[in-house]
């Protein structure tokens, strides 16, 4: 299944996009994400790791599989045991704010079970303060 989110809010595309391109800062914006291992301070094509979760959620690793700083996009593979999602995200400047997106690729199940926390994420991207 293949499903795409979107979000727009008041903070500008640099910012947005250091707040992705920065493991460490992940946990600012991403309520399901308590803490992020990865040997690369800023993510590249190829980084690995793995995020810490809540209450016991095993750490899902990750690879960085495509990464463009010009074009404001970036992908990577998540995997969480046998579960396996492909994540593209995207920021652009809109209207004095940002416009950004994610589309997750996966079984149903795990797609669907992680539209909402992904979605309120993505809200927290855009318009929480830094």
């Amino acid at each position: 299944m293949r499903l795409t989110l979107h979000a727009r809010g008041p903070q500008p595309a640099d910012e947005v996009w250091e707040r992705y391109a920065v493991p460490a800062r992940w946990p600012e914006w991403a309520p399901l994400i308590t803490g992020v291992d990865c040997r690369d301070d800023r993510i590249r094509t190829g980084s690995t790791g793995a995020v810490r979760g809540p209450f016991g959620v095993p750490q899902v690793r990750f690879t960085v599989t495509e990464l463009d700083e010009r074009l404001g996009t970036w992908a990577w593979d998540v995997a969480l045991g046998p579960v396996r999602l492909s994540l593209d995200h995207g920021v652009r400047p809109s209207g004095g704010g940002t416009r950004t997106w994610l589309t997750i690729e996966g079984p149903a199940a795990a797609v669907l079970g992680y539209a909402l926390p992904a979605r309120a994420s993505l809200e927290m991207l855009v318009r929480r303060p830094a």
